[in-house]
Parts: structure tokens; C-alpha cells; sequence
């Protein structure tokens, strides 16, 4: 069984590894159809002063799905921490939208549509509870099409939250059967990502990685509501 069809959108992107720079269009709006067609491009949206852009950044930040760094901290944080899939998404992207955080790039017209897409079961959170009183301590979403998932942002209200719950995808992704079609796309390859086992790719590469895996299997991990640590 292969990736369920994306919906048509009436833009057309340009294609992104002749361009120049990040930035490869303006414009356009956020229904669906747009947003998951410019994911099986290689692009995402993101606001670019006030405007609505797409951006496909050269290099693009990838994690080796057998390159996760995990530290020995971060390993024994794994153990005060369960990873749930789903479970609260709008909770999930509401922290990550919060607007007292630094750099914050997540407009409410951007928020909305992602809660649309998850509601059409394109967008998934990954969340890290705390096993000592039950409270959502941290989380990641992003976009899955085929092998693809696009990581989007992530928040953490205890330490090492947020990164348990990559590492809690990463375990997710590993345990599909084909990890070759597999990618995990981070948009850019931030300090803090690097020390996780984040690495760069030209722009042509990711690209040609993305359109060979969009219609592969989609990940079974995200069929699941409740995913508990061992």
C-alpha cells in the first residue's frame, strides 16, 4: 500500500535547485494541497517579513536516522520521560507558537494550518510526558508524507524534554521496516541540533531524496495513539 494521494493546489513552486538562495517563492496561501505539495518539493513555509514564503535551504539539515547522538544524560532522562503520538497536538503546537519565545516564527494563520493538516492525519505531534506527575513536559511536530517526516519545531517545559521526544521519533522511524526510505528533515542544521547527530546535504540531494520517498509506505508508527518506553 503506498502514500495516499496529496491534494492538487493551483500554484505551481519553482523548482528549487535552480535557485538562488533560501527563499524560493513569496505568496501563495496555506491550504493543504499547497503546503504538502510544497513539502514533496522540498520546500516549507515559513513568514519572511510579514509575507507568506517558501523556503528550501541550501544546505538542508537532515538526521541520519542511525546517527542520533544520544548522551549519557539525555539516556537516563529517557527513562523520566513517555513518549506518546497524537495525543495533544493542539497543546503541542500551541507551546511551540508561543510568542514570549525567542525567535519565534509561528503565525496563527500557520497554526491553524497545521492543526488542519492533522486533522487530516498529514501532521503529527511526538510528546514527552513525565512519568512523575503525568504533565506534558515537552514535544516536537511535523509533516509526514510517504518516508518523509518533516520536523517542524519543538518545546520543553522540563529538561531534556524536547530532546527525548526526538529521540522518541527517531526509535519510531527506526522501527519501520524499509529505514533506507526513510528521511528526517530539520530545515537547518542549528548548533544545538548538531550536537543530536543533525548533519547538512546539498539542496539537489535532499530534493531527490524527497521525491523518491513521497510515495513510499507511509510510516505505520503514526497509526498508533500511545507509544510507552520500555
Amino acid at each position: 500500500m503506498g502514500a495516499p494521494e496529496i491534494p492538487t493546489t493551483a500554484w505551481q513552486f519553482p523548482e528549487p535547485t535552480e535557485a538562488d538562495g533560501d527563499v524560493i517563492a513569496v505568496g501563495g496561501d496555506l491550504e493543504p494541497g499547497t503546503i504538502l505539495n510544497a513539502y514533496a518539493n522540498g520546500l516549507f513555509p515559513m513568514p519572511l517579513e510579514g509575507r507568506l514564503a517558501w523556503w528550501s535551504p541550501d544546505p538542508r539539515g537532515i538526521i541520519p536516522l542511525d546517527g542520533l547522538r544520544i548522551s549519557r544524560s539525555l539516556r537516563k532522562s529517557c527513562a523520566r520521560f513517555e513518549i506518546r503520538v497524537d495525543t495533544a497536538f493542539d497543546e503541542v503546537i500551541a507551546a511551540c507558537a508561543d510568542p514570549r519565545r525567542p525567535h519565534g516564527w509561528i503565525s496563527g494563520d500557520i497554526e491553524e494550518a497545521y492543526q488542519r493538516l492533522h486533522s487530516l492525519g498529514w501532521v503529527h505531534s511526538v510528546e514527552a510526558w513525565s512519568r512523575d506527575d503525568g504533565s506534558l513536559a515537552g514535544g516536537l511536530y511535523g509533516v509526514a508524507i510517504g518516508g518523509l517526516f518533516a520536523g517542524e519545531s519543538m518545546f520543553h517545559r522540563r529538561t531534556d524534554a524536547s530532546k527525548v521526544a526526538l529521540v522518541g521519533l527517531v526509535e519510531l522511524l527506526n522501527s519501520e521496516q524499509d529505514g533506507s526510505n526513510r528521511l528526517l528533515d530539520v530545515q537547518w542544521k542549528t548548533d544545538h541540533l548538531a550536537s543530536l547527530g543533525a548533519i547538512d546535504v546539498p539542496r539537489k540531494e535532499y530534493v531527490e531524496r524527497v521525491k523518491n520517498i513521497i510515495h513510499t509506505t507511509p510510516l505505520s508508527a503514526f497509526g498508533a495513539n500511545i507509544r510507552n518506553r520500555p
